[in-house]
């Protein structure tokens, strides 16, 4: 009954996570489809490069609030049936609404990079670990002007700081679940961490609109 349970969560934050923001807002407001501009990405910093600041702010807060809705339905659900493991359930739903974003279903498994999401999804279940992580990014990003380098970085520090600020409530599988979803956010920026080593990596920089 539980595996049902907890592939019923997997399902809906994969569907939640899968909704693409970044391409449905430009294509309303600019008539674009941001996936031929730029970077080709549908996340935040692409839309924000090629549509607006506005267009990207705007995609950076629904990609973030889909992941944080993933996990929320994810705590309600366990709170309400016995035998579920609120950790892990609340960790294997940020990892589908990652997953639903880097690979949605609707563009062919070619999503974004996850990293919105994945800070939604982890203020869902770690909100003090994502406070200082998003210090570290700001930190990085305000030093370098590579988002794709405070990206990294933040992902790569995130798993041990929420072991270590909730170490007495994780569960190993939820250590697991949340381990993947950073290492998965690192993969997908393997072109960036090509780029970042050979100095042609792009710098922070916004158009005006």
């Amino acid at each position: 009954m539980n595996a049902v349970i907890y592939l019923a969560m997997a399902v809906v934050a994969y569907l939640l996570g899968s909704i693409p923001f970044g391409l449905i807002l430009v294509r309303i407001v600019r008539g674009e489809d941001v996936r031929l501009t730029g970077s080709g990405n549908i996340g935040a910093t692409n839309v924000a490069r090629s549509g607006g600041a506005k267009l990207g702010v705007a995609t950076l807060v629904l990609d973030a609030l889909k992941g944080y809705l993933a996990v929320l339905i994810a705590l309600v659900t366990s709170h309400r049936i016995a035998g579920v493991d609120l950790g892990l359930a609340a960790s294997l739903a940020a990892l589908c609404a990652i997953l639903g974003h880097v690979f949605p279903v609707w563009l062919k498994f070619r999503g974004g990079k996850g990293v919105a999401t994945a800070v939604g999804a982890f203020i869902g279940l770690a909100p003090r670990a994502v406070l200082v992580v998003l210090a570290i990014f700001l930190v990085v990003v305000l030093i370098s002007r590579y988002v794709s380098l405070g990206s990294i970085v933040a992902s790569a520090v995130f798993p041990l700081l929420a072991f270590l600020l909730y170490r007495s409530k994780s569960s190993p599988a939820a250590v697991a679940v949340m381990l993947s979803a950073s290492l998965l956010i690192i993969l997908k920026h393997k072109a960036n961490i090509r780029r970042l080593l050979d100095g042609t990596e792009n710098r922070l920089q916004f158009h005006k609109g």
